[in-house]
């Protein structure tokens, strides 16, 4: 990870950039304020090539290019984190409140699991007294198949 990155306190899945200078002024963008409205709105955590798809639809002049910077400058601003699931194009989610996720290993999807972080303590409890260090945060990412793959798999039982 570069120093210009770092973890999301209780995701070490999930990188964002050091944030910009905030002295410097972002120029409005329309494609950008798109981009940041389609992950406010998406559950999906789409790739960026999902995310450049649904953009051509509004503007069809739009570089693939163009998408990963405005994703990348979400990102760096806040807006916008990156998931980087195993065996899988980096995600994006719009929803920057701390949660944690699931990973379909056999479609790939990832879902969103609100999870109470009260239920978590324990582990947090345990994991701190047989350490020496100082635990800051914590990442919960479940692997396993989605609803739809295990509905498939039984079909075909």
């Amino acid at each position: 990870m570069s120093t210009l990155e770092h973890t999301l306190p209780g995701h070490p899945h999930m990188t964002r950039a050091a944030p910009k200078d905030p002295t410097t002024p972002l120029r409005h963008s329309r494609q950008r304020e798109s981009i940041r409205q389609f992950l406010a709105t998406t559950r999906e955590h789409p790739t960026a090539d999902l995310v450049y798809q649904h953009m051509k639809v509004e503007f069809p002049n739009i570089s693939l290019a163009t998408v990963y910077r405005n994703l990348n400058l979400l990102t760096d601003i806040g807006e916008a984190i990156r998931i980087t699931p195993p065996d899988s194009a980096d995600r994006f989610d719009g929803n920057t409140m701390p949660h944690n996720h699931f990973y379909c290993t056999r479609c790939k999807c990832i879902l969103d699991l609100d999870l109470d972080m009260e239920e978590i303590e324990p582990l947090y409890q345990a994991a701190s007294a047989n350490f020496d260090g100082i635990i800051e945060s914590s990442n919960t990412f479940f692997f396993g198949l989605c609803g739809n793959c295990v509905k498939t798999a039984s079909e075909l039982v």
